[in-house]
């Protein structure tokens, strides 16, 4: 009673003072009470989303889902997502003692947290969606990564786990738990021309032979196989048999071969990624999947993931980066455009976005410069501002057209002041910074609320 009352009222203090109060109250909980989380989870029925990429997006379609089918329950939006983070989040959902006020929780949680996070909580589905290349000071290699998430999944015997089928690292976990497992998929490439990216994982995690491929989507992710050792890609549960339509605003897919139609409201093959792991998350809860697919329509993007604003009568689009795989699936979608536009790069190194910036070197950013004068301009901004522009230079793009800009403020100013579309590419502290700058500036909701 007193870790969740401490928990409560650290949390009241901090949102009067304007702060979000995401993690330090959890943090304070733990203190009085280890176990807390462990407690205050009993009997709530939670599904977990982790993994690299696509977390947050994939949870809000999951949400949608939820309610549109009337459940009762709390998520933790503001991405706090941490040990810490999770506990605080059951915390301010539970009364004095203990007994949370919703019977579900649908719950984001880091790759590298999930291993404390299932020691406590007794997820009745984990959602996998995809290991890439991140953060190396933090993760290490994307092998790694696995073996955290592995753990996860060994401490969560009676979940249901949800694995991208075209994610050979992901795959392999059905080797390693007796699970119950339902794979998800694209059984097509998403573009009509592949783009050419490094892979962080061309070889069988089995023999280590190198995969040979029937279909690329993006990264290493498509339908893989060994041929030596016979490793290869499962047949999705739940797929995606035609994407319809991509374009700049929102996507039209078919699933599966009952051709389940589906609008996903946001552009990107990725998106199209978290719709098809939301639909295997729907499947494992039992919901109807017609009505599943629907919901992928009507769900609000999760702060920073291709969140819209209008600032200065002009439409600003935010589009969070953090690794070279997510930054290349950004500039496929910008390289889809025709109409001009201004573009934002802010790059960070602080300890959330990972001190080593070097992974830039290892997006394609060359592809912008081939835009020629439908990408119009380029800022640059964030600790690491200098960095990012030397790549640009490096990538071709005409000196007189990229502008270093380290005020946030500024920025918007001279980025919107073009009057055409501007998209914004911030690493993850630059997007906390950038957005609550324009909270405040332009009267839009904290990332928080």
């Amino acid at each position: 009673m007193i870790a969740v009352l401490a928990c409560k009222l650290c949390r009241a203090l901090i949102r009067l003072l304007g702060r979000g109060g995401t993690d330090f109250p959890g943090r304070v909980a733990l203190k009085l009470c280890p176990n807390l989380l462990g407690e205050l989870a009993k009997n709530v029925t939670t599904v977990i989303v982790t993994g690299t990429n696509g977390k947050t997006t994939t949870s809000r379609m999951i949400e949608q889902s939820w309610q549109d089918a009337g459940i009762s329950y709390f998520a933790n939006k503001s991405g706090a997502n941490l040990l810490s983070g999770v506990t605080a989040e059951f915390a301010v959902h539970s009364t004095l003692t203990g007994r949370c006020k919703y019977s579900h929780a649908l719950i984001e949680a880091d790759e590298a947290a999930l291993k404390f996070i299932s020691k406590y909580v007794d997820a009745k589905v984990i959602v996998y969606t995809n290991i890439f290349r991140d953060q190396l000071d933090r993760y290490g290699e994307v092998t790694h990564t696995l073996g955290k998430l592995r753990i996860g999944a060994q401490n969560s015997p009676n979940a249901v786990l949800c694995l991208n089928a075209d994610d050979s690292l992901i795959t392999s976990l059905h080797n390693d738990v007796p699970n119950h497992v339902i794979f998800y998929g694209i059984n097509t490439p998403l573009y009509e021309t592949q783009v050419s990216e490094l892979s962080d994982a061309p070889y069988c995690i089995k023999c280590k032979s190198e995969y040979e491929y029937d279909f690329v989507t993006y990264g290493h992710l498509g339908g893989y196989r060994c041929p030596r050792c016979g490793y290869a890609r499962p047949r999705p549960d739940i797929c995606v048999s035609k994407v319809v339509l991509s374009d700049e605003e929102h996507s039209e897919v078919v699933f599966g071969e009952t051709e389940i139609p589906a609008t996903v409201n946001l552009p990107g093959g990725y998106n199209i990624y978290n719709a098809c792991a939301a639909m295997a998350a729907a499947k494992a809860m039992g919901l109807d999947l017609s009505r599943a697919a629907q919901s992928l329509s009507r769900f609000a993007c999760g702060f920073g993931r291709m969140e819209k604003f209008e600032i200065n009568g002009t439409d600003v689009r935010m589009i969070l980066i953090k690794n070279p795989a997510g930054c290349n699936q950004v500039l496929s979608f910008l390289t889809q455009r025709r109409a001009p536009f201004v573009f934002a790069a802010c790059l960070n190194d602080r300890t959330q976005d990972g001190r080593d910036v070097s992974w830039i070197w290892d997006v394609a950013f060359e592809r912008l410069t081939e835009m020629g004068d439908t990408l119009a301009e380029v800022y640059l901004s964030g600790t690491r501002a200098e960095d990012m522009a030397l790549r640009f230079l490096y990538a071709g793009f005409p000196k007189e057209k990229l502008h270093v800009q380290k005020d946030y403020g500024k920025l918007m100013e001279e980025a919107t002041a073009h009057k055409l579309p501007v998209f914004v590419m911030p690493t993850y502290t630059a997007m906390l910074a950038l957005r609550s700058m324009i909270s405040k500036t332009y009267g839009y909701k904290q990332f928080w609320e």
